[in-house]
């Protein structure tokens, strides 16, 4: 909750301001964040829409109740926003970046918001991050009266206590879901395989050796 969770519910709340009667993106919606992020779309009474690929992946959205899962691996997640939703979305929860910000920044309702929380894509080139140029960008969201929104927790440490308590009474009373994905991933070498399968959140145990000693709290 401290990071997945609090990104997902400031954000929501501060960047994409969002209420409820909206539709709402959220993309790699199967990780450690996006499942947050699709719960409290969905608790606040929005219409939910979610990426991801892979049938397991699809499976864990539709147990938390998203109502349009999009998996890649089997449809065209811009042919389903363009037929599915044609007058766009409100907000959109973006953290995958390059051609997955684009086609979202195309897929963005007049008057909405899309909150950018990270670009996974773009921290994969054998040179570590580079930037990336987004042709267009300032004309696009002049047209639609749009926002493009950057969200970076540690910038909004004054809502971490009033938000990570409104988190831990949803989880306490059942309505919010918090995944651990089930699998075993040690040592370093392991992390690769932890970022493409997780479903939920992942934790990569570095050193076997700690695998069964308990925080002292």
């Amino acid at each position: 909750m401290l990071t997945s969770g609090l990104t997902a519910s400031i954000s929501l709340e501060k960047a994409g301001q969002m209420t409820s009667g909206q539709v709402v993106l959220v993309t790699a919606a199967a990780g450690g964040t996006g499942q947050f992020a699709v719960q409290l779309a969905k608790l606040a009474g929005n219409k939910v829409v979610a990426t991801c690929g892979g049938e397991s992946k699809a499976a864990f959205l539709a147990s938390l109740g998203v109502d349009r899962v999009i998996n890649y691996q089997h449809e065209k997640i811009k042919d389903v926003l363009k037929k599915e939703f044609p007058k766009g979305v409100d907000i959109i929860y973006e953290s995958v970046g390059g051609d997955m910000f684009d086609l979202c920044l195309n897929a963005l309702a007049v008057h909405g918001r899309l909150i950018v929380i990270g670009m996974i894509s773009q921290y994969q080139g054998e040179e570590g991050w580079k930037p990336k140029n987004y042709t267009g960008l300032c004309e696009k969201i002049l047209a639609k009266s749009q926002t493009v929104a950057g969200f970076f927790l540690v910038q909004h440490a004054h809502m971490w206590q009033d938000h990570l308590d409104k988190l831990f009474e949803l989880y306490a009373s059942g309505k919010l879901k918090v995944s651990l994905d089930p699998k075993k991933f040690l040592g370093v070498a392991s992390a690769v395989d932890a970022v493409e399968e997780s479903v939920g959140k992942v934790v990569v145990c570095i050193d076997p050796a700690y695998s069964q000693t308990l925080a002292k709290l």
